[in-house]
């Protein structure tokens, strides 16, 4: 309290003392100053206040704190000493032995500077001075690296020396002259003059790191990004790139963000020797109209089918186009849209590939009733147009109800009642078995009925909860229902497995209904632990009471009694996971389709696989498939990792990847190297080996180079 009361006398007098007589002070000081101390002398003879024990000025949004603190009134100088820290607005702290500066803090003389940036980062010299508020430092040293715990006076990872360095607080510009960036305390590279944003700036315009590159098939590749900081809300990168083997290109980006919305732009184009110009674009935009309403648009097209891949530029095997609008309001849905599709496997015809516009859709869920029962609608509008081929306009609409009941024992009920109803108007259709092309009017009214049925029953037991539940499923529908003059566009492929066993169809369109009525059965066991692991089994098949040639060979549904579908989930901790989904031949017990994801290590040592096998179906596009993909990584240290990938095409016999890596990553440095060899050839694509290294200084820029 006595420390407190001395403080604030101390804080009035000095007060007083500056507004009675020390009118010089008073003048050049626009904003207050605030003092504290522990003790206080003046010398009105000099001129001069003396503040000891720790002093603490506050000026504007600026805090000095020193051991002594003097004010000079005749030469409106201030200067502090022991163990002087200046806290400044944008975060930095400054660490001095002795500062001499004016009565606004923005000029003046600093010895032997130590500072923590607003990022962490350090910076330190022999001294430097304070002009209108810029800081010019010489013999300056630069590093966002931790010192060495056992050995402080050791050279951090990096760091960069320089003779001179210029804080510019208005442009926001660290500029560096007669510069070297040390590694580990050795000299690896000199530039005359280096500048970067501080770290109060997100974002500047200015050219980004090169990337240096070298490839089998585009030979050395260099390219000098160049990021243009628009405003606050939109920015652009152009990346000019030059490829020994192919000429040269272009890669750009814009973004920009909206009240309503947002839009981001991205494009590339090459002059290939072989093919001529050569280009993608890859875009999308999204716009809220209001609280219900908002539209948006995906722009995905390329030159030709191999440009992305030979570039290195991520694509899906199909390009897809889409423009809509959407509505949600209350427990409705509607949306309408436009599809171009744009494949890019040699097998795939374009002129073929429908333009599906407009698709529209309109989904209500109805509130539960008196009773319980719910109504739900599903309605649809679709046409799809070919340059050479099948024109087909579809509506549709699905009212449906259900409702829901518990039993006395914990049996579930669900029962839902529906009618599918599809008009359809075709033309340059060969109906199946037929010669001549059909056009025309056909339609479809395909009533069904389903009960579901379950049993949860469930056992408690110390640390463990175990739950088993058989569950049953009766669908009755009529027999048939899919005319030949009705073309089959969404419902194409399907799979067989148990996401799909207890579904009202199988088929994921509207082009093909599952007829008939059937008895979809199943079972599922599940341990769970107090400590989150789990294991769980499912297994179920179906019996239908007519064949349907519906089905083809290969689907497991073709015959009355269907294959078996299981899956099997294990994690009983984050060290081990696995999933097994497979289908298995009701006869011969034949594995016709598996697929495995399982992981299990801990940081040091960790595996994980993924393995897949397809057996081809009747009619279906995809052949037999079966590959294996191994990866294995390692932490080695707290700073160093390693990894290994391979892909397998065991149908093949051939190996499609391989993939080395290895990254170090600390506070200051990520440092990547990688070594892939891909298999893969198609068309103008060849096998390739490529080696990369990335350097990523934080706060500064990074260097990457492929080789």
């Amino acid at each position: 309290m006595i420390i407190s009361v001395a403080r604030f006398l101390m804080a009035l007098s000095i007060a007083l003392f500056l507004s009675n007589t020390v009118p010089a002070l008073a003048q050049s000081v626009e904003a207050p100053i605030s003092f504290s101390s522990d003790q206080m002398d003046m010398d009105n003879d000099l001129g001069i206040i003396t503040a000891r024990g720790n002093v603490e000025v506050v000026h504007e949004d600026r805090t000095l704190i020193a051991d002594v603190i003097s004010y000079n009134q005749k030469l409106d100088v201030l200067t502090a000493t022991g163990n002087v820290t200046m806290l400044e607005p944008s975060g930095d702290v400054m660490f001095a032995a002795r500062m001499e500066l004016d009565g606004d803090f923005k000029n003046g003389i600093v010895n032997d500077i130590r500072m923590i940036l607003s990022d962490r980062s350090r910076l330190a010299a022999n001294g430097g001075r304070r002009i209108d508020g810029d800081l010019d430092l010489r013999k300056a040293v630069y590093s966002p690296c931790n010192l060495c715990a056992d050995d402080p006076t050791r050279p951090p990872l990096w760091q960069i020396k320089a003779i001179r360095v210029f804080h510019d607080s208005s442009r926001k510009v660290v500029e560096y002259t007669d510069a070297w960036l040390e590694i580990a305390g050795v000299p690896v590279l000199y530039t005359p003059f280096l500048t970067h944003p501080d770290p109060t700036v997100k974002r500047e315009s200015g050219l980004l790191t090169p990337i240096f590159g070298s490839s089998s098939d585009l030979g050395t590749t260099f390219k000098t990004p160049y990021f243009w900081n628009i405003s606050p809300y939109a920015d652009a990168t152009f990346t000019p790139a030059v490829y020994s083997e192919q000429g040269v290109g272009l890669e750009a980006e814009y973004r920009e963000r909206y009240i309503d919305g947002e839009i981001e732009l991205t494009g590339s184009i090459a002059n290939d020797d072989e093919l001529g110009a050569r280009g993608h674009i890859d875009s999308f935009g999204r716009f809220n109209i209001d609280k219900t309403w908002r539209w948006g648009i995906d722009v995905e097209r390329a030159s030709d089918d191999t440009y992305q891949r030979r570039y290195g530029i991520a694509s899906e095997r199909t390009l897809t186009s889409n423009l809509f609008a959407e509505g949600f309001r209350k427990d409705n849905y509607f949306r309408a849209e436009g599809y171009v599709f744009q494949g890019l496997r040699p097998d795939v015809d374009n002129d073929n590939t429908p333009l599906v516009a407009p698709l529209v859709d309109f989904y209500h869920v109805g509130t539960p009733g008196k009773f319980g029962g719910r109504t739900n609608v599903d309605a649809s509008i679709v046409m799809l147009s070919r340059k050479d081929g099948v024109d087909s306009y579809r509506a549709s609409i699905r009212p449906e109800w259900e409702t829901n009941y518990v039993s006395k024992i914990g049996e579930t009920y669900r029962l839902g009642l529906s009618m599918d109803a599809d008009t359809y108007y075709v033309s340059d259709f060969t109906p199946e078995g037929s010669s001549s092309e059909y056009a025309g009017t056909t339609g479809r009214l395909f009533p069904q009925a389903k009960l579901d049925w379950g049993l949860p029953l469930v056992r408690n037991s110390e640390q463990v909860q175990q739950v088993f539940e058989p569950m049953a499923s009766i669908i009755i529908a009529p027999n048939g229902g899919n005319s030949v003059r009705i073309p089959n566009e969404d419902s194409q492929e399907f799979e067989f497995d148990e996401t799909s066993l207890f579904r009202n169809s199988r088929f994921a369109g509207h082009d093909r209904v599952e007829g008939g009525s059937r008895i979809d059965y199943g079972a599922k066991w599940g341990v769970y632990g107090d400590n989150g692991g789990y294991t769980s089994v499912f297994a179920g098949q179906s019996y239908r009471f007519r064949e349907d040639n519906t089905f083809g060979a290969g689907t497991g549904l073709e015959e009355h009694v269907s294959d078996f579908v299981a899956k099997v989930q294990i994690e009983p901790s984050s060290y081990f996971s696995l999933l097994y989904r497979t289908r298995i031949g009701k006869e011969d017990f034949t594995v016709d389709r598996s697929e495995l994801n399982m992981s299990a290590g801990v940081p040091l040592l960790k595996a994980s696989t993924a393995y897949r096998m397809f057996k081809a179906q009747e009619d279906s596009e995809f052949s037999d498939r079966e590959d294996l993909t191994i990866g294995i990584s390692s932490q080695l240290s707290e700073y160093w990792s390693a990894s290994f990938n391979m892909l397998r095409d065991i149908e093949a016999s051939a190996t499609r990847s391989l993939q080395f890596g290895a990254r170090y990553e600390d506070e200051c440095l990520v440092y990547t190297a990688n070594l892939t060899r891909s298999f893969f050839e198609d068309r103008d694509l060849k096998p390739v080996d490529a080696i990369m290294f990335r350097v990523a200084f934080k706060t500064l820029g990074e260097v990457t180079a492929n080789y």
